[in-house]
Formats: structure tokens, C-alpha cells, sequence
């Protein structure tokens, strides 16, 4: 698993333009909607969304990338010669996500609370911000392991990606309120993952710890993905 992270962490830190990309977005975001929308309140709600759609983005999009990736230079093919399980690797990967997904929270936050945003946080919701960031990133890395199924070539990663993010952080109230959506959009999200990962950081944002219900769901989608990832993952394009 130690090889694994590594040899994962190593492609991303090479991969210089995806990278800076992972952070520059969601800080674009923050900047920009903070200092239109920003202030006591309402930021705690838009740093809340912009963090979990960077987090479920960046973890998504980046194992599945690598998958594609990997496996059209047959560096997939290569790590099946060896004794090591594909649950192994993915673990690996899934260590470095999660380390992704805490500096991104450590940018994110640090950003909003400057006092030229607004942003106020509390405990003890705070100090559950690591669990709901683990969780989250699973669910999403999960997802990520189907797309990277799915996409024939690393450049239907992103389009993809793109397609199953957008439209979800729109449905999930992450870009937009769902009090103030019609009632059809709040059912829809309740079957969405990002929905309850932005319950969850809306709650921990708000100094709360009512997470059974989003962590109970996000862990449920990370499970269903999961398995249909593992069953399908393919380690070669012409297996």
C-alpha cells in the first residue's frame, strides 16, 4: 500500500497543471462569491459548498484519471504480475485523496476566514471536519474507480467528471440553496452523495455534530460504488 501512495502521489506532483487546478477552482470560487456573497452566515454556507464539491471533484477526477491512465501505459498490467491486490492499490490512493482532500480544506478555510470574508467557525463541530473529509473523499474515490471503469481515454476523465459534478453540486444545494429551490430539486438531491456531504459540512462548519444521517449515507454510497468497482475494475483496455 506504502508503494502504492507513493507511486500515486508521485503522478500527481508531476501532473502540475491538474494539480494547481484542484486548488485554484475552489479558491476562485471562494474568493469571488466571498466578497459578493460573503459575511457572518452566509459564508459558512458557501464555504461549506465549495469545499465539498473540490473535495468529492479533486477525489473523483483523480483516481479515475490514473486508472485510465495507468492502464493505457499498461502499468496497471504490471502491478497484476505482482502479489499485490487491487484493494491494496486503491487503498494506497486512497491515502494520498484523503491527504489532497485535507489541504484543500487547511486553503479553503484559512482563505474564508480571513476577516475580509466572514467566515466564523466553532467547536465541537470543527474537530469532526477530519471524519466527514475521510468519509467524503471515500464516497467519492469510489465513484471516481466506476468513471475511471467507464472512460475509454483519459480525455473522457473530464468530460465525465464534469458531467456527473455539475449538474450535482447544483441538484445537492452546494451552488445553490435548497430552501430556496421548488420541492422536486429537494427530493432529487436526497438520492445524491454530494448532498450529504454538504449537510455534513455544513454541519461541522456551524460548530454542529449531528452527523449520523449524511455520514450513515455518504458511507452507504461509498459502499454500493465501492463494490461495483471492484467487480468491474479492469486492468488492462483489451481485458
Amino acid at each position: 500500500m506504502t508503494a502504492a501512495a507513493g507511486a500515486y502521489l508521485l503522478s500527481m506532483v508531476r501532473n502540475k497543471i491538474a494539480l494547481f487546478f484542484t486548488f485554484a477552482f475552489p479558491l476562485l470560487f471562494i474568493v469571488l462569491f466571498g466578497l459578493m456573497y460573503g459575511g457572518p452566515g452566509q459564508m459558512d454556507r458557501l464555504a461549506a459548498g465549495v469545499l465539498d464539491w473540490g473535495v468529492g471533484n479533486a477525489a473523483m477526477f483523480g483516481v479515475a484519471y490514473s486508472i485510465v491512465q495507468w492502464r493505457r501505459d499498461d502499468l496497471l498490467r504490471l502491478v497484476r504480475t505482482t502479489p499485490t491486490p487491487v484493494t491494496s492499490l486503491l487503498s494506497g490512493w486512497y491515502v494520498v485523496t484523503l491527504g489532497l482532500a485535507i489541504a484543500q480544506a487547511v486553503l479553503l478555510l484559512g482563505v474564508s476566514l480571513l476577516p475580509a470574508f466572514g467566515l466564523t467557525v466553532a467547536a465541537p463541530g470543527i474537530v469532526l471536519l477530519p471524519v466527514v473529509l475521510m468519509v467524503g473523499s471515500l464516497t467519492f474515490f469510489a465513484i471516481g474507480v466506476v468513471v475511471g471503469r467507464l472512460a475509454p481515454n483519459p480525455d473522457a476523465v473530464a468530460a465525465i467528471a464534469n458531467c456527473v459534478m455539475i449538474p450535482m453540486a447544483f441538484l445537492s444545494g452546494s451552488f445553490y440553496p435548497l430552501d430556496l429551490a421548488p420541492h422536486w430539486m429537494d427530493v432529487v438531491s436526497r438520492f445524491l452523495p454530494l448532498r450529504y456531504l454538504n449537510d455534513a459540512m455544513r454541519e461541522v462548519l456551524s460548530g454542529g455534530y449531528h452527523l449520523v444521517l449524511p455520514l450513515s449515507a455518504l458511507l452507504g454510497f461509498a459502499v454500493l460504488f465501492g463494490v461495483i468497482g471492484l467487480r468491474t475494475f479492469k486492468w488492462a483496455d483489451n481485458a
